[in-house]
């Protein structure tokens, strides 16, 4: 009879595991032994890099992704990175290593107490099994919790002793199971939507991270297109889930109530898809919608459909129920649907000052890298001139942190590179940012990964000293990080670096290390510059 954990390690190949992060303790040592050449493990120096890289791989990929994690101290370094894997929705199963049974009451060295308290709510299931003998089983619960929609982050506590012991006749029944699929409208209800978008004289379509699919992409397309309808993003978008220089988009909503109630009050419905209602940030008060604004929610995510304060809610896949909206609408004229927008201009460059403005640090970037470019942001005070550049015309082409949780940025791109070899993946990244997970570009160096961090380095939190502005706040201590030599950083880790102050320089340095076989990091002096 085989062992619990070498029926985990086949149970876990079964449910489509590939990988698994982590930063192994004595605790994980029995898990991690004897693990089958299929399971790539990859190493990261802190748990929380650990979570972002298996953050960024389960986005480009949709595949579950195991986390080891080394019992309570180690899930502790990985909390900040778990709320960006929890509002994404990222399917990642997290393993905490724990003591062994005998001794957990003991408050023993590494024993984790209340193990299914510590990472609520950021998961959706939290458990430690009571008996080795339910380890299997609670790892494939695990696993499907995890994957079926709206998907998102579970943890398992597991005693350390329980790895060597027998499993099971049964166990060998769980890699038979398979998810529940995710329910799609009806189609009385499909029909209810296309005949209010026909019968509506502006109507706009709001997307949300969930429609950033090949299928979403085109679902969302072919609707927008055959009723010229506007297209938005919705607020504190995480992914970008429509071509943004096409035609018919008009954008990301403002992450405020009054900016998101002005920017549709042109519309009489407004449908929105795969997005929560919405993720406001800044506070702004105001009318949820003006008066005569009808919206109707595509949701497969309860909660997301409970917790709205308005709007009709409708429960399914979001990006089938698109695709079959399409299908019944009535087309109208429409001659945007050929038509893409101009990028924005690019301040005059000042070369005596040794800084590029984001603007001309964005074009670069998109005149330089391929089209099919994976763009991994965090880089909150460039945001409004990253749009104003860049132009995205392919799905899965950008990850921001989604909770705003920061360092996510270089470890979920060494995440997005793994997941997807084959695709150019450029880290933007925030001097800022850069500092909270930079032994990221360590496993980037190891693995010998072809691929690019950017760090823009304007001296501090500009994103803060904005945000203070809006609050009216001129006295506000700790927002200026002066003296990191990055380049060094980077050297250190094992990566080629170079600093630049000017377009020509920057250009020629980012041309380079497209072409490098291994990771490059490029530290760029910018300008001072608001969200």
């Amino acid at each position: 009879m085989k062992t619990v954990r070498e029926i985990t390690h086949d149970l876990l190949l079964a449910r489509g595991v590939r990988t698994i992060f982590g930063n192994p303790g004595s605790n994980e040592l029995p898990f991690l032994t004897g693990l089958p050449d299929r399971l790539d493990y990859v190493l990261a120096l802190h748990e929380g890099a650990a979570l972002g890289m298996a953050d960024g791989y389960a986005q480009v990929t949709d595949e579950p992704v195991v986390v080891n994690l080394h019992a309570a101290s180690g899930t502790g370094n990985a909390m900040g990175a778990l709320t960006n894997a929890a509002q994404s929705g990222s399917p990642l199963v997290l393993i905490a290593g724990q003591q062994v049974r005998g001794t957990i009451g003991l408050d023993v060295m590494l024993a984790n107490l209340d193990s299914t308290q510590l990472t609520r709510p950021l998961t959706r299931w939290s458990y430690e099994p009571a008996c080795a003998e339910d380890v299997p089983r609670a790892v494939s619960e695990a696993v499907l919790r995890a994957v079926t929609a709206p998907g998102g982050p579970t943890y398992l506590s597991v005693p350390y002793d329980d790895w060597d012991r027998e499993a099971t006749a049964d166990d060998s029944r769980l890699p038979q199971r398979v998810a529940p699929a995710t329910p799609r409208l009806a189609e009385e209800t499909v029909a209810a939507i296309a005949a209010r978008i026909d019968a509506a004289e502006r109507f706009a379509l709001v997307l949300g991270a969930r429609t950033d699919t090949t299928e979403g992409w085109a679902a969302s397309r072919a609707l927008a297109e055959a009723v010229d309808a506007d297209v938005w993003v919705a607020p504190s978008a995480s992914r970008m889930p429509f071509p943004n220089r096409h035609g018919q988009f008009r954008g990301v909503l403002p992450a405020a109530i009054s900016g998101v109630s002005e920017a549709l009050a042109p519309y009489d419905l407004v449908l929105v898809a795969g997005a929560p209602l919405f993720r406001y940030h800044q506070y702004a008060p105001g009318r949820y919608l003006r008066d005569g604004v009808d919206l109707v929610h595509l949701t497969d995510n309860p909660d997301e459909a409970a917790r709205a304060p308005f709007g009709e809610s409708q429960l399914g896949d979001p990006v089938a129920a698109l695709a079959a909206i399409a299908q019944r609408v009535r087309p109208r004229p429409n001659e945007r649907r050929e038509q893409w927008q101009p990028v924005g201009e690019v301040p005059a460059e000042t070369p005596e000052t040794r800084k590029l403005s984001p603007e001309a640090a964005f074009a670069v970037l998109r005149d330089t890298a391929p089209a099919d470019t994976c763009w991994v942001v965090e880089s909150t005070s460039t945001n409004s001139a990253f749009w104003s550049q860049m132009d995205l015309r392919q799905p899965r082409s950008y990850l921001w942190p989604s909770a705003g949780g920061l360092g996510f940025g270089l470890p979920a791109a060494v995440g997005a590179k793994l997941g997807q070899p084959d695709r150019p993946v450029v880290a933007v990244v925030g001097d800022g940012s850069v500092n909270y997970t930079p032994s990221a570009l360590w496993t980037a160096a190891q693995r010998r990964l072809p691929m690019v961090f950017v760090v823009l380095n304007n001296g501090g939190y500009g994103a803060l000293r904005w945000f203070a502005d809006v609050l009216g706040i001129d006295d506000a201590p700790g927002l200026d990080v002066p003296g990191i030599d990055f380049v060094a950083l980077a050297r250190g880790y094992g990566l080629t670096a170079s600093a630049v102050g000017t377009v020509g320089d920057f250009e020629a340095a980012f041309r380079t290390a497209l072409a490098a076989d291994g990771p490059t990091l490029i530290e760029v002096a910018t300008a001072p510059s608001t969200p």
